[in-house]
């Protein structure tokens, strides 16, 4: 009862409301937690507001109001803008707020970004998820966590909102570097099912007989139980774009050659998610990958 009383009484702030922001807003809402969003297009807040949800001006703003602030932007360099830019987060914190990092960054530069909050007299956490919108809306992520213990703690009463499992990991920035080997994984399963159903498909045999073969065995996914029937029938509805992934992938690739780690499967996924997004595919869902091996097999 404590927890909830605590919870309730909590202000959230939310800024970048992209299909994993306006999902976790809207179930935070649901939640009966008061939230103040904001986004740089502010069109695509109008439904939250509808819902409850304070709109405000500025990531200063946000702050100025909330006692969490997640951010869940693009890359570092967007975290940078909104936490120590004109108008941002450093200039509306209040005495004992909390800054939280959802993004998928460089796990170095989220420490840098954690220095500059230190040398201002504010915390900050990292927070980044697996799943996406459609898991973020029921409230059951999984969610790595990094930082001071006697904040996260400070801040589970809504973390555990958001996510139905986390994993504390210590210190800045490990949640950042174990997101970035998740996303890799995610990169490669869907290169994997990409080129074995094409090469089923190719061969003039049915791939869902290898689907359900492969989720009959140990080596079966999350990803080819589901997501691989819609990449058979050509769905790429978005729950995280071929280009965010490509974005992920870069910056896997920039933080293995920080520790001077050779990756050659990552290295050759880059190249061919880059040019899937020349193709013009960034916009589907990663698994479009997929419409790259069929098209230079054509």
């Amino acid at each position: 009862m404590k927890k909830d009383t605590e919870m309730n009484e909590m202000n959230v702030g939310i800024i970048g409301i992209g299909m994993l922001g306006r999902a976790i807003s809207e179930h935070l809402l649901q939640e009966g937690i008061k939230i103040i969003i904001y986004n740089r297009t502010k069109e695509k807040t109008r439904d939250l507001e509808n819902m409850g949800a304070t709109i405000a001006s500025s990531p200063k703003e946000v702050a100025e109001q909330s006692d969490l602030v997640i951010t869940i932007v693009k890359d570092a360099n967007a975290v940078n803008e909104i936490s120590f830019g004109n108008d941002g987060i450093i200039h509306g914190l209040k005495t004992g707020s909390v800054v939280a990092d959802m993004s998928t960054i460089e796990p170095n530069e989220s420490q840098k970004i954690y220095e500059k909050f230190l040398e201002k007299g504010f915390d900050k956490i990292d927070i980044p998820v697996m799943g996406g919108p459609n898991v973020a809306i029921s409230g059951n992520l999984v969610m790595m966590i990094s930082g001071k213990k006697e904040i996260t703690e400070k801040c589970m009463p809504v973390l555990e909102k958001i996510a139905s499992k986390s994993f504390y990991l210590g210190s800045n920035p490990v949640a950042h570097l174990i997101k970035l080997a998740m996303n890799l994984q995610i990169t490669m399963l869907s290169l994997a099912l990409s080129e074995g159903i094409t090469l089923v498909t190719k061969s003039n045999n049915d791939p869902k007989i290898f689907l359900e073969i492969l989720n009959s065995t140990y080596f079966k996914t999350g990803m080819s139980e589901n997501k691989a029937f819609k990449m058979i029938d050509g769905n790429y509805e978005p729950t995280f774009t071929l280009d965010n992934l490509k974005k992920d992938i870069s910056t896997m690739q920039k933080t293995a050659e920080q520790f001077k780690i050779k990756l050659p499967m990552l290295q050759k996924a880059e190249e061919v998610f880059t040019n899937a997004s020349n193709m013009k595919l960034g916009d589907l869902d990663y698994t479009g990958i997929i419409e790259y091996i069929k098209r230079i097999n054509q």
